[in-house]
Formats: C-alpha cells, structure tokens, sequence
C-alpha cells in the first residue's frame, strides 16, 4: 500500500512538469524595492533613467506565464519594439502594480537582459506593456515561438 501511494504521489508531482508547454522567450517585469530589504528580497541594479543604484525585487511581478500575444515593429535604432498584450492574470497584477506602486520604477528583463526601466506615472488597466525599443531580432523570433501575434487594427 505505502509503495502504491509513493507512486501516486510521484505521478501528481512528476507528470505537470512532463506536460508543461516549453518556454523559448523569457519575459520578466520586476517592481523597484524597498532599499532596506535584504538581499533575500531585492537586489541593486543601475537605474537607467537616474543613473543611481536602486533595489528592485528579486520575484517578477509579470512573466512570459502572463502574456498571451504581442506585436513587434521596427525601432528608429536599428533594434525592434514591441507591445505585449497580457492575460487575465497579467493584466490585475499590472493594474494593481500601476496603484500600488506610482512614482515608482518597473524593470523589464527579457531574455537574461534589462532591456527597459518603466515609470509608472498613472494606471494601467488595459493590460498592455509597451516597449519602445531594444530588442534584437533572435528576441523578436523566439517570441514567435512562444505567442501569437497581435493583428493590427483595421482602418
């Protein structure tokens, strides 16, 4: 009996991980932190908008779990932007984000790479990040791989 009720429990922990979809992008929006956390909560990052070390929380608030499409376009630099249209679940921790946190920083991680520092100056509720630029084209392709792509808008 203990053997039959070992291997139920190794089925129930084992076979979500087995069916879990395979991630090629990895997106992470991360909330500026209290500098008073340890370094079990936060870590110091260069801001790039203050050009001042800032704490930032070590748990994303946002990941590529939350997103569900996106829609990519050139940038006037030679990288590429893009609009990321977030689910249900993205889009209460944006707006909550949004209330909770005003004034202060969101740090946009793709990929290993801060690719942006956000600052949130007034509420979002329509679920979408907007990011200006900075992305490469192997970034652009392995979100292919992962989301769909967002239609434009008829006119």
């Amino acid at each position: 009996m203990k053997a039959f009720c070992a291997l139920w429990l190794w089925l129930l922990v084992t076979l979500p991980v087995g069916f879990a979809k395979e991630r090629h992008c990895i997106f992470r929006v991360h909330a500026q932190g209290n500098p008073q956390d340890t370094e079990v909560f936060s870590t110091s990052v260069r801001a790039q908008l203050s050009g001042k070390d800032v704490a930032i929380e070590k748990i994303p608030r946002i990941s590529e779990r939350d997103i569900i499409a996106f829609y990519p376009y050139p940038a006037a630099n030679g990288t590429y932007g893009a609009l990321f249209q977030l689910d249900e679940n993205g889009r209460i921790a944006l707006d909550t984000l949004s209330i909770e946190r005003r004034g202060s920083y969101l740090f946009v991680i793709i990929n290993g790479r801060l690719i942006t520092q956000l600052e949130i100056d007034k509420r979002v509720s329509d679920g979408k990040i907007y990011i200006a630029s900075g992305l490469t084209a192997a970034d652009i392709n392995l979100m292919k791989k992962d989301w769909r792509l967002l239609s434009q808008r008829k006119q």
